[in-house]
């Protein structure tokens, strides 16, 4: 069965009241001394989607399991509008909460029917009305001509449209997603996001999801909250992480690129591309600064910083440039339009653009 290539009528009804999902001072702890979250505090806004975003072990999705209530915080609240669902005193029962949750297997019992799977947690609703949400909701992901068939006969891609739809069926306030389309095969990727992305704007339902791809995260994320070590680094749109990043991480984990270490001068950062704006920067100040490697301009002679092509792959609108730079120990890596420079040559000149070029006052990290 073609996952996204029919294009079934969407309906419009169930939809759900969106609430505003906070997690103040939240810290987890498996054993003392081993914490997986420290003093997170984040809200996820009225009927956007936030991503939280990071790298395996950062946290995140823990984070969701807190707020599921399949994990207790050790310390903290967690939310939901002016409600306290979890903290100190308090800590409501999953099924209690009106937060739908979609796994990263998706979780669909293979011995029910798809319309059973969708149904299954509409307990409190007589049968028929059960029926009904669960065919709103598959008709809702555009399924419902499957209802009557079992998992196993579904495509990766439908599977998960099947789970957002038994999330869904409840309508629950906030819709938890972990990775959830990790498991499916690259080529449909970017359509499934797309349509799932659509089925979340329709619904209206605030949404969390986890990812460990900067480049979803941007896709999907009306914000995004990078964790790393249990710690929140930064939060914002895709736009001021990407552009606004807070430390050499954030700028590693949105794009790839060069770290040159120097020190500040004039409060300008000192390298072999030129000089750079360290404002605020005092004499001496150990600097790091990063350049995205989409961030060279080559050319085969001309202006510019003259360098040796070291190492050079196709990858086909682009290309990636090994070069080695008079003033620098390490080689420096470009990506550069394929088809600027001629097969076979290896001296070049290239030049930064400096909107490609941050600087930072030089921590003490091993990322």
């Amino acid at each position: 069965m073609n996952d996204m290539r029919e294009k079934p009528a969407r309906v419009t009804a169930g939809v759900t009241f969106a609430a505003r999902l906070a997690f103040k001072n939240i810290s987890h702890r498996f054993a003392p001394g081993k914490d997986t979250l420290c003093d997170v505090t984040l809200e996820a806004e009225p009927g956007q989607v936030l991503c939280l975003l990071g790298p395996s072990g950062s946290g995140k999705t823990t984070l969701l399991r807190i707020a599921a209530g399949i994990e207790a915080q050790s310390e903290g609240q967690v939310v939901l509008n002016d409600r306290e669902i979890a903290g100190p005193n308090v800590f409501l029962p999953p099924e209690e909460r009106s937060i739908g949750l979609v796994f990263q297997d998706f979780a669909l019992f293979p011995h029910l029917t798809i319309l059973e799977n969708v149904r299954f947690g509409l307990t409190a609703l007589s049968s028929e009305e059960a029926r009904r949400e669960a065919m709103i909701a598959l008709e809702r992901v555009g399924l419902e001509g499957v209802a009557e068939a079992y998992p196993h006969v579904l495509s990766g891609g439908q599977q998960q449209r099947v789970a957002l739809a038994r999330a869904l069926a409840p309508r629950p306030a906030v819709l938890l997603m972990d990775e959830p389309f990790s498991g499916l095969d690259s080529r449909l990727k970017d359509s499934v996001r797309a349509e799932t992305l659509a089925i979340l704007r329709q619904s209206r339902a605030t949404a969390i999801v986890v990812t460990h791809d900067a480049e979803e995260a941007m896709r999907m994320g009306d914000r995004i909250a990078l964790l790393r070590d249990g710690k929140l680094v930064q939060v914002g749109t895709a736009q001021e992480l990407y552009l606004q990043p807070v430390d050499p991480f954030v700028a590693g984990f949105f794009s790839e690129i060069n770290r040159i270490e120097c020190r500040a001068q004039n409060q300008q950062a000192q390298t072999p591309f030129g000089s750079f704006p360290a404002a605020g920067m005092a004499d001496g100040q150990p600097l790091t600064v990063a350049i995205r490697l989409a961030g060279f301009d080559v050319s085969e002679d001309g202006e510019g910083l003259a360098a040796r092509i070291v190492a050079r792959r196709f990858l086909g609108v682009v290309e990636l440039l090994e070069l080695a730079v008079s003033g620098l120990d390490e080689h420096v890596h470009a990506r550069v339009r394929a088809g600027i420079l001629s097969p076979g040559i290896r001296d070049i000149r290239i030049n930064v653009r400096p909107s490609d070029v941050l600087v930072f006052e030089r921590q003490n990290e091993t990322a």
